[in-house]
């Protein structure tokens, strides 16, 4: 009988990190500070502070850590990120598409998986899928070197006017308002028309060129990610 794989904490713990540090740093690249990372990762500032030092010691170093400074990731820390990331997505689309996966369930499986999968299961699953360049919420998928297109779009919550938008992609952190969310018609690639905003935490809008109104909470117009809008149609 063959062996079960016994996954290893520490692997992933570090793994998390640097995903962590890469999504919040942005395109920009921008310094990540401590306590943004332990709000993130649900972890204890001094656990953070920890490993931070722990990933800026190693060989090679995976960040580049100044207390009260912030982190950076170091190439070999960017690096293994986008693995990761690429794992992660590429596992999302093929539970998804392939084994028909409610698309609230994906991210929690594939979080489970990323860590482990063999460069050689990355190439089948890729190729099985014909190499996809997005993942089912509309996220770019990092390509094998490591490239991944820049992200121009942005959040919903920061749309002031009235207009036409398509979404870019939908956040998979929660899923009970991805979900929501996909209940409502609303999904990567999906045309809104954004009426109103009658409060902060009330958002006024239709689908495509339906006449249903629906409104969304604050949270969920933040965890969706829009194109600059392209006119009526």
């Amino acid at each position: 009988m063959t062996a079960r794989r016994q996954p290893n904490p520490n692997s992933e713990s570090v793994d998390n990190y640097l995903k962590a540090i890469l999504a919040l740093g942005g395109p920009e690249e921008n310094r990540v500070p401590s306590n943004a990372l332990s709000q993130r990762l649900s972890v204890a500032p001094a656990s953070v502070t920890n490993m931070l030092q722990k990933l800026a010691a190693g060989s090679p170093p995976l960040v580049k850590y100044e207390r009260h400074r912030g982190v950076l990731l170091s190439a070999a820390g960017k690096k293994r990120a986008l693995e990761v990331v690429r794992h992660h997505r590429l596992i999302e689309t093929f539970l998804y598409e392939v084994l028909d996966y409610p698309i609230e369930e994906v991210h929690e499986e594939a979080e489970r998986l990323e860590h482990f999968i063999s460069e050689r299961f990355e190439e089948r699953i890729a190729a099985k899928l014909g190499h996809p360049k997005l993942d089912p919420h509309g996220h770019f998928i990092p390509t094998m070197d490591g490239a991944m297109p820049r992200q121009n779009s942005v959040p919903l919550t920061e749309v002031l006017h009235e207009g036409v938008y398509t979404v870019a992609s939908i956040s998979d952190l929660d899923a009970s308002i991805l979900k929501s969310l996909k209940t409502s018609g609303i999904a990567a690639g999906v045309t809104l028309r954004i009426k109103s905003r009658n409060t902060e935490a009330d958002y006024v809008l239709s689908i495509g060129r339906s006449t249903k109104v629906l409104h969304l909470t604050h949270d969920s117009a933040h965890a969706i990610r829009i194109n600059p809008p392209h006119g009526e149609q």
